[in-house]
């Protein structure tokens, strides 16, 4: 009965402690723009990367956005190391038939650390991957 109590106490201050350092997310990607040769129709996605931590990732951190579609990595954009509250704006262009309907691409966008083990210091992961569906 004592561990019971002892862990109820414990509890609520582990995770009021938070989590101090690093914490890369992806918090947009849009469609910025549409062009068309006549047969493809060329879309410009601009990402944005923003580091919401506390803390200034090191100056050696070696970091990307994959690019997915239909399950497949297509490509990826480096990111540089980010300070706390600074951003970095990406861009992809990613081609398409002009028959192509509406809404029926989707992708995904995922960050990458290198090695993986930085990643381990990113405090929170569920911001790391976002999708887009056009």
């Amino acid at each position: 009965m004592l561990f019971i109590v002892l862990a109820a106490l414990v509890s609520p201050s582990l995770a009021s402690a938070g989590c101090h350092g690093f914490d890369l997310g992806i918090s947009s990607v849009k469609v910025a723009n549409v062009t068309s040769n006549g047969s493809l129709n060329h879309y410009t996605l601009v990402g944005t990367v923003t580091n919401t931590g506390d803390t200034k990732e090191p100056s050696n951190a070696r970091q990307f956005v994959d690019i997915f579609t239909n399950g497949q990595r297509v490509n990826d954009r480096g990111i540089p190391p980010l300070s706390p509250g600074q951003s970095y704006t990406f861009s992809y262009v990613w081609q398409r038939s002009t028959d192509a309907g509406n809404a029926t691409t989707l992708m995904r966008f995922s960050l990458r650390f290198e090695p993986p083990s930085q990643g381990n210091a990113d405090c929170n992961p569920t911001n790391d991957t976002t999708t887009i569906r056009f």
